[in-house]
């Protein structure tokens, strides 16, 4: 870092990234929102291509993170700049379409909002270091995860993956000592969820999870390390019935679908992340931080 940035007050830096996890939030609706459907495109497309050689597909229209530009999805009314401020647009349009009318949802600046305060307490609780930084990846991808899994059922691979080896490479660089037990966590994390899969299957016929879950609980381990992963799971179990039940007893779940467990996983990790690992292993195991 250089030393002109590092005498900055402390204050500073957890404004800036109060500021940077507001646009990082903006850019994070984007993603839960289209990510998603860019997967379900992607797997039409080699599924038609596959099945179907001798008829090749239509071009669609080019659609990614940066194409087209937002828009209602009521009446396709293209957003200009000045409705796309974080929070404050949504504020100045009061929570509707400037063309339609079309209520916007809530969610828009609750994300932006919720990502700009928990960037800001990371670098408040970590200091403005490389691992901080570090840290501030992390949870960017698992808001993104969390809101994903519960739109959806899905954790893609193009975030999970790339935040396990983060992991990794942030302890081989920063911390080798920590990375042996990094990829102990990466590699019983991926394995422990995966044989609670396969015995559930084998016993009810049914799949209790998907391989996000692995995937997700492997790079929670690879942050963390093994001893983390007790203290994960049990965070995740405990908000996951807690929250399952109060679900189906209010009416808002229907009874018998299946709830994702991947936003309970990227919770505890968050709490994980904010709390640090030794307080909490030591919370479930005496003496093992």
């Amino acid at each position: 870092m250089p030393d002109a940035w590092a005498g900055l007050p402390a204050g500073s830096w957890v404004l800036a990234a109060a500021v940077v996890g507001l646009l990082v939030g903006s850019f994070l609706n984007v993603l839960i929102l289209r990510l998603p459907v860019m997967l379900e495109r992607a797997w039409h497309h080699e599924a038609h291509t596959t099945l179907h050689p001798e008829n090749a597909p239509q071009a669609a229209e080019t659609f990614n993170l940066l194409h087209p530009r937002s828009r209602c999805g009521c009446c396709g009314h293209t957003l200009p700049w000045w409705e796309n401020i974080p929070v404050l647009s949504w504020l100045m349009l009061r929570g509707e379409c400037s063309s339609c009318g079309t209520r916007i949802s809530a969610r828009y600046p609750l994300v932006e909002l919720l990502t700009a305060g928990l960037t800001a307490a990371t670098i408040w609780l970590h200091g403005a270091t490389p691992w901080a930084l570090g840290l501030v990846v992390l949870l960017w991808g698992l808001i993104a995860l969390a809101f994903i899994d519960y739109d959806t059922t899905l954790l893609p691979d193009g975030i999970t993956l790339p935040l396990l080896w983060l992991g990794l490479l942030l302890h081989a660089s920063l911390d080798p000592a920590f990375l042996p037990q990094a990829i102990w966590g990466a590699a019983i994390g991926y394995a422990s969820l995966w044989s609670i899969y396969q015995a559930f299957k084998l016993l009810t016929g049914k799949e209790g999870m998907g391989y996000g879950d692995f995937k997700l609980f492997a790079a929670l381990g690879a942050w963390f390390g093994a001893l983390a992963l007790l203290p994960i799971i049990l965070l995740s179990a405990v908000a996951g019935a807690a929250i399952g039940i109060a679900l189906q007893f209010s009416g808002l779940a229907e009874r018998g679908k299946p709830i994702p467990f991947g936003p309970f996983l990227a919770t505890a990790g968050l709490i994980m992340l904010l709390l640090g690992p030794q307080r909490l292993i030591a919370w479930v195991l005496p003496g093992g931080a």
